[in-house]
């Protein structure tokens, strides 16, 4: 996550699926926002959405209110906003930057993980999303990733877990079913869900104690959010 992308149309149905996924399941919910310095790039410009509130705020209109005074009246876009809220109450946050060097990465993901440690839910927000073969632990372009054994630390520590994740240029049907696939795979006793949008794809991998929540989760999504995220399951073979 970098502070130049808060309040762009994916933070806005982002922190929308957080609120659905809270109100209806009442887990209590941890934030690590794996921040990464701004770049001055055009990534994060989508903000268009917020000088369209007949379009827009129905679906969370306090939501919709907040991110439209810090940016488009205050121009303000950090993070920092959206914690003062108290939209996500009572989560707690994370907020340390992304070490590179490998050495630094482990120690901040063990802090991490430490301040986790109880929550049902984790949400981590990484630039990109999980790790890729052109992003090696420690490498230069290993910031805007979550690398599978840090993901494996935290479920194994029962923490249910909410990843972002960045759409690749290829098949997006594809890409999905592999990620869930994979995530099947490495996290023992997951069953994990995939709610796609227009732009980027959130994968939510439930403990099995938390499992009874998904129903729910998907009622409140369709309900708040008609025609703004889809959902999909694995479809592996059937075991």
């Amino acid at each position: 996550m970098k502070n130049q992308y808060f309040g762009d149309i994916n933070d806005y149905r982002k922190y929308g699926l957080l609120r659905s996924l809270l109100s209806a399941s009442g887990m209590s919910l941890f934030v690590a926002w794996m921040l990464t310095e701004d770049d001055g790039g055009s990534d994060g410009g989508r903000t268009n959405y917020l000088q369209q509130p007949d379009r827009w705020s129905r679906f969370d209109p306090k939501l919709f209110e907040t991110l439209r005074k810090a940016v488009v009246e205050e121009g303000r876009r950090d993070v920092e906003v959206l914690e003062r809220s108290g939209l996500l109450s009572p989560a707690r946050y994370f907020r340390e930057p992304v070490p590179r060097r490998a050495d630094e990465r482990k120690r901040w993901f063990a802090r991490l993980a430490d301040k986790a440690s109880g929550a049902d839910l984790v949400f981590l927000d990484p630039d990109t999303g999980i790790e890729s073969k052109s992003a090696s632990f420690g490498n230069r372009g290993s910031k805007k990733y979550v690398f599978w054994h840090e993901l494996t630390q935290l479920w194994d520590q029962n923490n249910s877990l909410l990843l972002y994740q960045h759409f690749p240029r290829q098949d997006r049907y594809t890409f999905t079913q592999r990620l869930l696939g994979e995530l099947e795979e490495r996290l023992p006793g997951a069953c994990p869900l995939a709610f796609s949008t227009s732009h980027v794809l959130f994968l939510l991998t439930l403990q099995p104690r938390h499992i009874h929540h998904g129903c729910t989760i998907l009622q409140r999504l369709r309900r708040n959010w008609p025609g703004e995220f889809r959902a999909a399951l694995h479809e592996g073979p059937a075991v």
